[in-house]
């Protein structure tokens, strides 16, 4: 396929998967019939499709923006400019959660910074919690929204910021809180690969030191929690330490890490114990 060839030649890693997904989202058919119908002649405006879409992602412009949707543990979920674009990583942290809450039903959950809701539509869904979903961005929050409806998921969107809104909670009121918080060091940012270059700043800036946000939630959400309710975050490269040591200080037991694919921690679950 002329789309993989040129992908491949421009860099881009994985050619075949993304032609592929490409194809998919142009013709409608899935890989198997993308085989079957290898030699059928695409339309005018089909062939137009691909060399625009070929050309923008080889600018290294998001494959997953391109597409308009992308699937996070089985669902589907609308992304586009100025939501972050869900990972496979944080699978890692909707898992420890999904672990934590298994024997108990009903649960009232948030999910803080909760971007594309995919966290807190994996916990209505697949534990039946209860979730308040708080995003603070404008644009983020349509598509929270937008894939709230789209999965006719019971989770309550929550537009507000982190730092303030936990006032409107009442203490001892949540058995989990959740977050996949913004936490690139700023002086990083401007590394970072060409693609999350597109991505929202807002939801990659965790500050001077990339804790900001661990420290906040910590410090303003402990709170929220029943005792014996859980904290989990998603982690940066090399966090893991730090933020457990702030779950510590503030009350917080059996903190426990979870392994990505690459062997990075990239998750960690607390349980608050009685003062």
């Amino acid at each position: 396929m002329r789309c993989r060839r040129r992908l491949a030649a421009g860099g881009i890693k994985d050619a075949a998967f993304e032609a592929a997904c490409i194809a998919e989202y142009i013709t409608g058919f899935d890989r198997a019939r993308q085989a079957v119908h290898s030699g059928d002649e695409l339309s005018a405006e089909q062939t137009e499709q691909f060399n625009s879409i070929t050309e923008k992602r080889l600018s290294r412009y998001p494959l997953q923006y391109l597409l308009k949707s992308w699937s996070f543990m089985g669902i589907n979920l609308c992304v586009g400019e100025g939501v972050l674009i869900p990972r496979d990583d944080t699978e890692v942290c909707a898992r420890l959660c999904l672990d934590y809450l298994k024997d108990k039903p009903c649960s009232n959950a948030a999910d803080l910074c909760s971007g594309s809701g995919a966290i807190a539509i994996a916990l209505e869904q697949f534990a039946k919690a209860r979730v308040k979903a708080v995003e603070l961005s404008d644009e983020a929050f349509k598509f929270l929204i937008k894939n709230i409806e789209l999965n006719n998921s019971k989770a309550e969107p929550v537009l507000g910021d982190v730092f303030e809104i936990y006032e409107s909670f009442p203490d001892g009121y949540f058995d989990l809180i959740v977050s996949n918080p913004p936490y690139i060091k700023t002086d990083e940012l401007k590394t970072l690969q060409a693609e999350v270059q597109f991505e929202p700043k807002t939801a990659l800036d965790g500050g001077s030191d990339g804790l900001v946000f661990y420290r906040n939630i910590v410090k303003d959400w402990s709170a929220k929690l029943k005792r014996g309710g859980a904290l989990v975050f998603e982690l940066g490269e090399g966090q893991a330490d730090a933020v457990a040591r702030m779950m510590k200080a503030a009350g917080f037991s059996n903190i426990k890490t979870a392994l990505d694919l690459g062997g990075e921690q990239r998750a960690i679950i607390g349980t608050l114990l009685s003062k």
